[in-house]
C-alpha cells in the first residue's frame, strides 16, 4: 500500500475518533514524518510508540487524544503480529518464575530513585492515591495508606506483610501510625536499599526476595500495585502464598489495577519499554484464583482516582526535568510522557479500574464494615 493510501487511512480512522491530523484541537495529531504511517499500521502500539520516542508525530494534549483514540476502540483496529506475540508468550510462558521475576525491579524499579522521587512527590508510593477528600497528590497518598490501615484494622503489636513494598513508605506509616511491626519483600534492589534506609530505626524488615519463598504467620497482609507483575499463570500460587501465611483471624488487602472485560493482551510498547512481563488481571481471573482461599469482605473500584494520580506525576516530571536532563536523554522524556498518557486516558476512559479487595480466611462473623 502506498503512502498516501496509508496516510488517507489513518485520517479514516482518526476521524472516527475525533482527531484531526494537523488540526486546531489540542487533541488533534501533528505529524513531522509520513513515515510514521505505515510503521503504525506494521507495528500497531509498537510503532505509534516508537516513532513518538523518536519525534515523529506530536500532540498538544497527549492524554487527551488517547482517551479519544481509546473510548472509540480505534486500538481494535490496530492489532498486529506484535500484539499476537505478546499474548501468546504471556499466555503459555510463565514469564514470572526464577530469575525472571526479578526482571521487572532491574528493567523499571532500578531505573533511578532520582527520578521517582522527581515523580511521585513527598512520599515514594508508586500506585493510585485516594482523592475522596484530597486535593493534591500527597494528601491524596497519605489518605491512600490510611484507608489501607484502616480496612485491615491494624492495631498496635500486629506482625504485617507487605508484598510488594516499593520504597517502604506503606509500612513506614502503618508501623509510625498504627503501632505494627512488619515485614517487606520486593524484587528490586534500589527499592530494598531506599526502604532500609527510610524505616531504619523502626520494627521493619526489608527483604529482596520472590513472595513464593514466604512461609511465617502474619495477621494482616497488604499487597498495593504489585498484582500487576504476578502474571495469570501465577494468580493462584499468590493466594496460596498469602492464605497461608495469614493468620486465621487476619486480614488481607489487596490492591491493583484490573479489567472488567475479558483478560487483557498485554501491549507489546509497554512490555517492551515500561513493564516487562506484567499483565493487568481481569475481574474473573481474581474471583477464580481466590475462589475457596478467601472470602471477598469488600470489592471497592476507585479508578478514576489513577487520572487524577497520573495527571499530578506528570506535572511533577515536566517541574522537575531541567534537573532530570542531566541523567535522561529527550528521547527517555518522550518514553516517559507518552507512558503517562497512556496511562492516564486508560483510567479516564474507564477501560481499566483500581480495585481494594478486602479479603478474610473464613468471613468476619457478622460482617466486616469496610470504610471508605
Amino acid at each position: 500500500m502506498s503512502q498516501d493510501s496509508l496516510k488517507g487511512r489513518a485520517v479514516t480512522l482518526l476521524e472516527h475518533a475525533g482527531i484531526q491530523l494537523d488540526g486546531p484541537s489540542p487533541t488533534d495529531m501533528h505529524v513531522h514524518d509520513d513515515r510514521l504511517y505505515a510503521r503504525v499500521f506494521a507495528h500497531g502500539s509498537l510503532g505509534l510508540g516508537e516513532s513518538y520516542m523518536d519525534g515523529w508525530w506530536d500532540a498538544e494534549d497527549l492524554p487527551g487524544m488517547f482517551t479519544l483514540l481509546l473510548r472509540s476502540r480505534l486500538d481494535n483496529e490496530l492489532k498486529t503480529l506484535d500484539t499476537l506475540l505478546a499474548h501468546l508468550k504471556a499466555r503459555f510462558i510463565n514469564l514470572q518464575r526464577g530469575e525472571n521475576a526479578f526482571e521487572i525491579g532491574k528493567a523499571h524499579y532500578d531505573l533511578g530513585n532520582d527520578l521517582f522521587q522527581a515523580m511521585l512527590g513527598k512520599r515514594l508510593v508508586y500506585s493510585c492515591g485516594y482523592w475522596a477528600e484530597a486535593d493534591n497528590l500527597d494528601d491524596a497518598q497519605v489518605a491512600k495508606l490510611d484507608l489501607i490501615c484502616r480496612k485491615l484494622q491494624l492495631k498496635p503489636g500486629q506482625r504485617v506483610l507487605d508484598i510488594g513494598c516499593g520504597w517502604g513508605e506503606a509500612l513506614k506509616y502503618a508501623t509510625e501510625t498504627y503501632g505494627v511491626e512488619g515485614v517487606g519483600i520486593t524484587v528490586s534492589q534500589e527499592q530494598a536499599e531506599f526502604s532500609r534506609a527510610l524505616c531504619h530505626g523502626l520494627p521493619v524488615e526489608i527483604r529482596l526476595m520472590d513472595y513464593r519463598e514466604l512461609d511465617e504467620p502474619f495477621d494482616a497482609i497488604f499487597s498495593i500495585g504489585m498484582f500487576e507483575h504476578v502474571g495469570a499463570l501465577n494468580y493462584r500460587t499468590y493466594f496460596e502464598v498469602a492464605r497461608r501465611c495469614l493468620r486465621e483471624d487476619g486480614l488481607f488487602l489487596l490492591h491493583t489495577i484490573g479489567s472488567n472485560g475479558a483478560p487483557s493482551r498485554p501491549d507489546p510498547w509497554i512490555e517492551k519499554y515500561i513493564f516487562p512481563n506484567s499483565m493487568i488481571p481481569a475481574a474473573a481471573q481474581v474471583a477464580a484464583a481466590l475462589q475457596d482461599l478467601f472470602v471477598v469482605e469488600d470489592w471497592h473500584n476507585f479508578g478514576t482516582d489513577y487520572d487524577r494520580t497520573l495527571t499530578a506525576w506528570r506535572a511533577n516530571i515536566d517541574a522537575a526535568w531541567p534537573q532530570l536532563r542531566e541523567r535522561y536523554d529527550e528521547r527517555f522524556r518522550r518514553m516517559w510522557c507518552f507512558y503517562l498518557a497512556v496511562s492516564t486516558a486508560v483510567f479516564r476512559s474507564r477501560r481499566d479500574q483500581l480495585w481494594q479487595l478486602t479479603l478474610s480466611p473464613h468471613g468476619v462473623p457478622g460482617g466486616l464494615r469496610v470504610p471508605r
